[in-house]
């Protein structure tokens, strides 16, 4: 028998090494996504060029010729050197954000029961955050707790009426407290009617894929607008004399409502990209239709459109700015409304204003956005090459 030379095979493992220096480090980085060609190059010094003038003046007009304290708005008025600048561009009025701060937080919650909604929003974070967390443990239990337990539980809180606790009416409410509540809402309930929806469109049986098919055309033909008014005016003259629903439930019901339409769509999407192998796979293993989609189908679908998902999520915690119109406050329109008192009219009140507004508005969404790319790449079990 032939013998065969085995000198050459390895017998333990290749020391690591590192990567070469030209391809590593800041250096490599900026050659690889800020110069790698002439376009990027002249694209970088024109970004450059732009932040040296624009932003310069944002930090001046936010941080250093701003008012962070005072009483009314002869504070806003004055520059840090001592004059008067007539135009107001001196600087923020942080003052007035920081006068106004409760109310933009609470609207005209009473002050002694503050405390009710600071709970509330404590409960949220601490059921919230074990429930993004992938490595905890006893997830049931904790969706148990956050989607069914909390919502009774901050409905009690916050309308109050038991437990000795003051009855606060939701015309009082305001602010991001509203914001928040509509946008929880919204995104709890939208959700699975969206799936229900989008797998009535896609369902063989002619009158229940006919209703959903309505259903959803019809409201993603219509603005927003159209159908606050239509919960919050239109609704009461169907309903019997005597029988009327508190205008909060009304915005809840339209802003859920018109989410799941346009969540249906985008988890279709996903129906549809999902091979016809899976479904043949399922049936041959004697599945049934439930479980096939709750098993096999829905998961891989809903992991394909997760970007879809939190993009409706964020253009509707924007959109609950739209119920303004129809007398509610949430953080949008208490800033807004805030803007006629007399104590603080200045040309900076308005842009300081807005602009604590809009901070607030970029946070929430930067944060779903960025836990979306995160679950994007945690669920992703593609290979890369």
């Amino acid at each position: 028998m032939q013998e065969h030379d085995t000198s050459w095979v390895r017998t333990e493992m290749a020391l690591s090494q590192q990567a070469p220096a030209g391809v590593r480090g800041l250096g490599a980085w900026i050659r690889k996504n800020l110069i790698a060609s002439t376009g990027d190059t002249i694209l970088t010094i024109v970004g450059i060029v732009l932040v040296a003038m624009i932003l310069p003046q944002i930090i001046n007009w936010a941080f250093i010729n701003a008012q962070w304290t005072g009483t009314d708005r002869t504070f806003c008025a004055t520059v840090a050197q001592g004059g008067i600048q007539p135009d107001g561009w001196s600087g923020a009025c942080w003052a007035f954000v920081n006068a106004k701060f409760g109310q933009f937080m609470f609207g005209r919650y009473p002050i002694d029961e503050r405390w009710r909604p600071i709970l509330v929003a404590v409960l949220f974070v601490v059921l919230l955050v074990p429930l993004l967390i992938p490595r905890v443990p006893r997830k049931g239990l904790n969706a148990i707790l956050f989607f069914l337990v909390l919502p009774i539980v901050a409905f009690i809180l916050l309308t109050g009426g038991v437990f000795g606790l003051l009855h606060v009416e939701t015309p009082l409410w305001g602010g991001l407290l509203v914001t928040l509540s509509l946008s929880f809402v919204g995104i709890a309930v939208s959700l699975p009617i969206g799936i229900v929806l989008a797998l009535g469109r896609r369902s063989k049986m002619p009158i229940v894929k006919t209703l959903c098919v309505v259903f959803i055309e019809t409201v993603r033909g219509i603005p927003l607008i159209t159908v606050l008014f239509m919960a919050s005016v239109m609704l009461p003259l169907f309903l019997p004399a005597g029988v009327t629903f508190d205008k909060l439930l009304r915005a809840l019901i339209g802003v859920s409502l018109f989410a799941a339409a346009y969540m249906a769509e985008v988890v279709r999407g996903g129906l549809q990209a999902i091979p016809k192998g899976q479904y043949e796979g399922a049936d041959s293993l004697g599945l049934g239709y439930w479980q096939k989609m709750g098993l096999i189908v829905l998961p891989q679908a809903l992991k394909l459109v997760i970007p879809g998902i939190v993009n409706t999520f964020i253009g509707m915690f924007k959109d609950t700015s739209l119920v303004y119109i129809i007398g509610m406050f949430d953080l949008l329109g208490v800033v807004k409304l805030h803007f006629s008192d007399a104590n603080w009219a200045t040309p900076q009140t308005a842009r300081s204003g807005l602009v604590f507004a809009a901070f607030v508005f970029w946070l929430f969404c930067f944060g779903m956005s960025r836990y979306s790319m995160f679950t994007e790449r945690r669920l992703d079990t593609s290979y890369k090459r």
